[in-house]
Order: structure tokens, then C-alpha cells, then sequence
């Protein structure tokens, strides 16, 4: 699980337009982004995109036309993909494991019964991330013209990172963990604003792109960012579980009152009758300093140089190899490419 702060981020967050973000590089967690995809774009019964060899597609679709927006509105997105991840996430990536095999039970259930409101629910936690997914992703991003980095360790910490290294302006995730890895300024909604479909309920929402500074969060909360951290540990992270019944505000006010590590595990001790699950060293450490690699701007600008968009790549791999629209995946892929040289550009929207 990512640690919970949306209480406490919502107090800082401020909602941008897309054009706020022009000229400027963004670290994208690819991850959390694939996952948003895969999760989000199904048919009414749950079901994922797929080619006519049963290849799950949903994840290109997302990819290819949100990155296309992207560029066209002159965001310089970099995605960071994950590397190994740390012992201490085992325990949440068997659970998660677990949560996704339920999940897949209840979908075929409610497929069954005809339930397809529902089944549609079920379907969208059943989401899981392989190889192929991955690679694809890979694939499709370099034919794109986009830049992608391979993390030694979490793909968000890497993000993170390259905002501390000014490397680049913002790290974009949903999850709230890129505040506890340092980035200085995290994007949220990058690649999923618009209308959107509460799950089970025939209800829309407009979802709009927002951008946090952690240190506007750190003086609202009055803390700092070790602090963060420790608040963090309190509710629960990938890394550990947390304290039963206490929850962002409770967190929030433990730290304030017990500033070191070792004054919140007395605390804990005395107050909740139990010691933390994980040395909140070991925790803490995965935070603070996690296991990166040093990226600096003129790497980024070469990078960015080197990624050039293949025209006719695109083409042969969306449509040949994936089934997708010639047409359509023509007309992006030509403009995908005339952006490249372009210092003004137009909407891309009025194409869809």
C-alpha cells in the first residue's frame, strides 16, 4: 500500500492547466501510470483492451494518445520505470498478489451472474503489471520520441531524485510516497484528467491536474522532512504496516509531540501496546535514502536529443502489430513528429 496523505496534501494543493507545465521536464513514475491504464481503460464487462492475438493493448492506448497530449502541449516527459524493489516491500507485493487473486474471483463471479457494473469493479483491482506490459511500454515510448530511465530501485525515489538534482522541474505519480522520497514538486493527474467514471456508481467527475510543493506541505503541517517520514511510517507504507487506528491526523500529531524516531516507538509502545513492525531505521532509510542514481541536467538534455520519433515505427507496431486504427494512429504519429521541430503548436484534442 502507498502511504495515505491525501487528507494533509489537500491543504497545499493548488490545480494547474496543462500549459502550466510547457517547456518543463517531468519525471514520470511509468508504473503507477501503466497502472492507471490498465486499470481505467476496459469494455463495460471489465474487460482489457486486447490485439487478435489476446495481448493486452490498454496500456499502449493510454500511453500513446495521453503522451501525445503531453507533447503537444510542450511537457518534456521522462518516464522512470522500476528497478528491484527492497525486502521490506516482499510482504506488500505477496499482498497485493493476493488482493489482485481475489479480485479476479469476484470478477468472474459477477460475470456470471450477469452483474457487469460490478464485475467491472472487480476487474479494475484485479490490474497486475508483467514483463510484456512492461516492455511494450518500452517499446512504444522509444518509437515516440520519449525518454525513458531504468531505476536501480523504485521508480518513484529515481523521480524523486531528479527533482532534488534539478534535473527535472516535477515528479508525476499518484502515489503520495514521492513527498516521502524528497521530491521537491509533485504532479498529480498528469495523465488521467478529464471526465471521469466513479467506480460502481453512475457518477462523473472532472479530474484536474494538480502540482504540490513539499515544502509549502512541510510549513502547512509545521514539520520537516524527517518528520514527514515518520508520519509516514505511523499509517502505513509499501515498506511497512503501520499502527491500527492511526490515521493521517493522529500521525501528524504524534510527530509534532515526539520529534525523534526514538520518542515515537516509545510512544507507540506505550500508548498501542506494541513495538513497530519494521526497525523504523530500516524504514526510514528506504525514504531517505534510497537507492538511486545521480542524473544531472546536461545527461537529461542528451537524452532528450537522442529521443527522436519514428513515424512510420509508430505505425508498424500500434497497427500492424497491435490492430490499432491506421488512420488514426497516422495522424497522431505524423504530428508526434512535426512537434518535434515545431516551437508553437495547436490542440491535438480537435482530432478526437
Amino acid at each position: 500500500m502507498a502511504v495515505d496523505l491525501g487528507k494533509l496534501v489537500s491543504k497545499v494543493k493548488v490545480s494547474i492547466g496543462l500549459d502550466a507545465l510547457a517547456d518543463k521536464i517531468i519525471a514520470v513514475d511509468a508504473y503507477n501510470t501503466i497502472y492507471q491504464f490498465l486499470s481505467i481503460i476496459r469494455q463495460p464487462n471489465g474487460m482489457p483492451l486486447t490485439d487478435s492475438d489476446g495481448r493486452v493493448t490498454s496500456h499502449l492506448s493510454g500511453l500513446f494518445y495521453r503522451t501525445a497530449n503531453l507533447l503537444e502541449a510542450k511537457v518534456l516527459p521522462i518516464f522512470v520505470f522500476d528497478g528491484i524493489p527492497s525486502v521490506l516491500k516482499q510482504r506488500t507485493i505477496e499482498a497485493r498478489m493476493n488482493r489482485r487473486s481475489k479480485a479476479l474471483e469476484e470478477w468472474n463471479a459477477a460475470l456470471e451472474k450477469g452483474m457487469i457494473s460490478e464485475a467491472r469493479v472487480h476487474a479494475m483491482a484485479s490490474t497486475r503489471i508483467d514483463k510484456e506490459i512492461i516492455e511494450s511500454s518500452k517499446r512504444l515510448l522509444g518509437l515516440m520520441g520519449v525518454a525513458t530511465i531504468q531505476a536501480p530501485g523504485e521508480g518513484e525515489a529515481q523521480a524523486a531524485r531528479m527533482t532534488e538534482d534539478s534535473a527535472a522541474y516535477a515528479s508525476a505519480s499518484q502515489d503520495y510516497d514521492s513527498f516521502l522520497f524528497g521530491a521537491t514538486t509533485v504532479i498529480r493527474n498528469l495523465t488521467i484528467s478529464g471526465r471521469r467514471k466513479l467506480p460502481g456508481r453512475d457518477v462523473y467527475v472532472n479530474v484536474g491536474i494538480e502540482s504540490v510543493q513539499t515544502a509549502s506541505l512541510l510549513a502547512e503541517l509545521g514539520i520537516n522532512q524527517q518528520q514527514l517520514v515518520l508520519l509516514g511510517t505511523l499509517i502505513g507504507t509499501d515498506f511497512n504496516e503501520g499502527i491500527d487506528r492511526v490515521g493521517p491526523m493522529t500521525a501528524l500529531k504524534i510527530v509534532k509531540e515526539h520529534k525523534t524516531m526514538d520518542d515515537v516507538s516509545a510512544y507507540v509502545k506505550q500508548k498501542y501496546g506494541r513495538d513497530m513492525d519494521e526497525d523504523l531505521k530500516n524504514v526510514t532509510g528506504l525514504f531517505e535514502n534510497p537507492e538511486t542514481t545521480h542524473i544531472a541536467s546536461a545527461d537529461v538534455d542528451q537524452m532528450l536529443k537522442r529521443s527522436k520519433p519514428d513515424k512510420e515505427g509508430m505505425i508498424s507496431f500500434m497497427c500492424d502489430r497491435h490492430g490499432f486504427s491506421p488512420e488514426r494512429i497516422g495522424k497522431f504519429a505524423e504530428r508526434i513528429v512535426q512537434l518535434r521541430n515545431e516551437p508553437h503548436q495547436k490542440g491535438i484534442n480537435k482530432w478526437l
